[in-house]
């Protein structure tokens, strides 16, 4: 029978079952399912986890499904029971934990889903075209007084005026607009899709006719006018590779020529020559973040690359064709197709999005209707004269942002007319009072400087009743939706169950040096080798490289190419060791006894041949001082002047080395292994088992394998050390067991067998 795990051994992971146990009661209100000692457990808390984590279950529904899920949910039960006994849901750091995990929990809560997919779905639709639009802007902050706003209107509204009565809106977007780039380009945006402005401007752009310019939009930057320059469908993302060389601006002219010269080249060798793409892009591309990669890009769509780049690029019909160099603020290009993608399906995008939309202004909708959905749900009633005497108590101490308040104490009884202790605005009946408005006043002011002081208060009374609703609904969360409440009881149950089996369980199985050899002893049976060889298995992608391989293996020893010693510096005309230098590199040495090392002097034009051997020997000298064997080091000299220093080469036993000297292009072409085999640990090496040693090869699911067989060895136990990894496993189910037999018989459990058979349906 499929089992069902109840702890996934993590609190964020916590898949429990269960709900919070409840105190010891006399008399349960609902049905229960067991009693652990005094404690009920309710059968609608079983009967929800139950379906929860087994409904997709074949076996769901049957009697022993039932039985044996009850048996597990138990345990886990108790333990839960015991945390609790023991106080651990009182310290601070679980209740901070919880209270985290809590907020996580709330969010998808939060948020109106119907309003959600409505917005995705328009994001989507809208991605089937491309606008292509043009600006002018006149700044105004999200916050700005009346005063200022209605200026900042006015002055959008006589822009619109100009350009609709037949000025040039370039020109006039150049001379007026407060965009900084609109100097340069009269205002124009391009070609661009959804999710790629803010979402007031791209609902009007997709709403205003090719051709017209729009009413004013407000948007968190100021009032915008958009005029609509095109319309066309979309194209979807491109992907394409290019050659870059790179030009700076200002460049002298004659530099500017050659570069010119250079990817005329370039393209003329390509077209004309046919010569190899990705030669030319390794030998002559100067982006080095995709040189290496045979110039290829991420793949982009409208309105993420350069105009003039991402224009050629389109242009492009069929994959492999190439661009004439195209010219753009980094240098020139020659661009080559790889493949266009068209916008994918709704459901591939649909996760996407919904992240984006999340993140997006447009989430500002979602939010307005959740507060209106918050605000009739709980009868939201504001009280007039209240609001109006808070007010007053604000001056230019806000406006300036130096407002101070002190509170009041609350009466002892309700003051016929308007105080600081009196109701401001009710939320599902909770009355929110003059006092704590003001209160939140002072916490939260800034200074904006020319605002009046009722406008300034009325922003903050619009936060504080935002914020006010957004936790009235949390801490209604649990009442009103069945899962969010009993998720949080999974996570809760979940936080404690991990620090009381860390303490009896997992800890104590690894901390238990004593119990553990004892638990090993005992069970030395169910710890043995079967027969096995000691070999070196070589698997390879083709039977050349295998070739390849197992010449390489003979040698037994490899040559580094990575992680080499730095060179050591000599002073002109010495042979005498820095020995500081050496102290790290002889550590390397001593601390891997598979390396070898040769020490290679050098010298600089002027000195005589004979100081690049000496070099070489003073390093191997004093490398043998700070206990390097010398049977690992060797030297050798070049005579041919460069520096006066030495360098390094590097060799190893370790068979990980033939493979990083094998798999420079390719990482999967060989693996080698160096160890010994017993049966199922490899299907190549089990046709070998009772070979004799020797050299074996065969063909196992499309690799090659050479399996060098050492020697024979025989069934026997394994030690402590070779068994560990599963003796403390097996170590801690045997102390989990023995913790559970404890705690059923400190809370003995009784079962309410009839309400266990309720949920037995097969």
């Amino acid at each position: 029978m499929h089992k069902r795990i109840l702890f996934a051994g993590t609190a964020a992971a916590a898949l429990l079952a269960g709900c919070q146990a409840t105190k010891p009661t006399t008399k349960a209100a609902a049905p229960s399912v067991e009693t652990l000692g005094t404690t009920e457990v309710p059968a609608s808390e079983f009967a929800y986890v139950y379906r929860k984590n087994n409904s997709s279950a074949p076996e769901f529904g049957t009697k022993a499904s039932v039985q044996e899920y009850l048996d597990l949910y138990t345990n886990f039960k108790l333990k839960v029971l015991e945390a609790e006994q023991r106080g651990l849901d009182t310290t601070q750091a679980f209740k901070r934990e919880l209270e985290g995990y809590r907020q996580q929990l709330a969010q998808p809560y939060l948020t109106e889903k119907s309003v959600t997919d409505k917005l995705v779905r328009e994001a989507y639709d809208r991605m089937s075209k491309e606008v292509n639009a043009s600006h002018i802007l006149v700044r105004i902050t999200p916050d700005a007084s009346p005063k200022d706003t209605l200026a900042a209107y006015q002055k959008i509204t006589a822009l619109r005026q100009r350009v609709t009565g037949g000025e040039d809106f370039a020109k006039v977007a150049r001379e007026t607009s407060e965009d900084p780039s609109a100097a340069e380009n009269g205002g124009k945006l391009g070609y661009f899709t959804a999710m790629q402005m803010v979402y007031p401007f791209e609902s009007v752009a997709y709403s205003t006719p090719a051709g017209q310019v729009s009413q004013p939009v407000r948007t968190r930057f100021g009032y915008h006018i958009i005029k609509v320059n095109d319309v066309r469908s979309a194209q979807g993302e491109i992907k394409v590779a290019h050659i870059m060389v790179r030009t700076t601006p200002g460049m002298p002219a004659a530099d500017s020529v050659t570069t010119k010269k250079k990817v005329d080249e370039l393209y003329s060798r390509l077209t004309r020559q046919g010569a190899a793409w990705d030669k030319l892009v390794s030998q002559f591309s100067e982006d080095a973040g995709s040189a290496a990669n045979g110039g290829e890009l991420p793949p982009f769509g409208t309105g993420r690359m350069i105009p003039s780049f991402e224009e050629a690029a389109f242009k492009l019909q069929k994959p492999g064709d190439i661009s004439r160099p195209v010219q753009t603020p980094y240098g020139w290009h020659i661009i080559k197709l790889i493949e266009k993608q068209p916008v994918p399906s709704f459901e591939a995008m649909e996760p996407t999005l919904k992240s984006k939309v999340a993140k997006d202004s447009r989430s500002e909708l979602n939010k307005a209707a959740f507060l209106k959905r918050v605000r009739t749900e709980n009868q939201f009633t504001e009280t007039a004269a209240a609001k109006d005497y808070a007010f007053a108590k604000t001056d230019t101490a806000l406006v300036g942002g130096r407002f101070q308040y002190t509170a009041p104490p609350a009466p002892a009884k309700a003051a016929k007319t308007t105080t600081d202790n009196s109701t401001l605005f009710t939320i599902g009946g909770k009355p929110y009072l003059v006092k704590d408005f003001l209160t939140y006043a002072q916490q939260n002011q800034r200074p904006r400087p020319g605002a009046e002081p009722r406008f300034v208060a009325q922003q903050l009374y619009d936060q504080y009743v935002e914020q006010s609703l957004v936790e009235f609904e949390k801490a209604n969360l649990e009442n009103k939706y069945e899962d969010y409440r009993m998720l949080v009881k999974e996570y809760r149950d979940g936080i404690l169950l991990f620090q009381l089996m860390d303490e009896k369980v997992w800890s104590k199985a690894i901390e238990d040096t004593v119990g553990l050899q004892k638990f090993f002893a005992d069970n030395q049976a169910n710890y043995r080798w079967e027969p096995r060889v000691q070999a070196t298995v070589i698997s390879a992608a083709s039977p050349e490289l295998l070739a390849k391989a197992q010449q390489l293996q003979k040698a037994g020893r490899y040559q580094l190419t990575t992680g080499l010693p730095a060179p050591v510096a000599f002073r002109t005309g010495s042979a005498e060791a820095p020995g500081n230098a050496l102290t790290a590199l002889a550590e390397q040495l001593l601390a891997d006894a598979s390396l070898s090392l040769r020490a290679v002097g050098h010298i600089k034009k002027g000195e005589t041949p004979a100081l690049a051997r000496r070099r070489a020997e003073a390093v191997v000298a004093a490398l043998r001082a700070e206990g390097v064997p010398a049977s690992r080091l060797s030297s050798g000299a070049n005579t041919k002047p460069s520096a006066a220093q030495a360098t390094f080469e590097l060799m190893t036993t370790n068979p990980a080395a033939l493979e990083g000297m094998m798999n420079t292009q390719n990482p999967l072409a060989v693996q080698v292994q160096q160890r010994s085999f017993q049966k199922g640990d490899s299907k190549a090496v089990d046709q070998f088992l009772n070979s004799a040693p020797g050299t074996y090869t065969t063909q196992q699911d499309g690799r090659y394998y050479a399996i060098i067989v050492d020697k024979q060895l025989p069934a026997g136990p394994k030690t402590l050390a070779e068994a560990r990894g599963q003796a403390t496993s097996d170590y801690q189910n045997y102390l989990e067991k023995q913790w559970i037999g404890q705690l059923r018989e400190k809370y003995p459990v009784k079962i309410n067998q009839p309400e266990v058979d309720k949920l037995v349906t097969k």
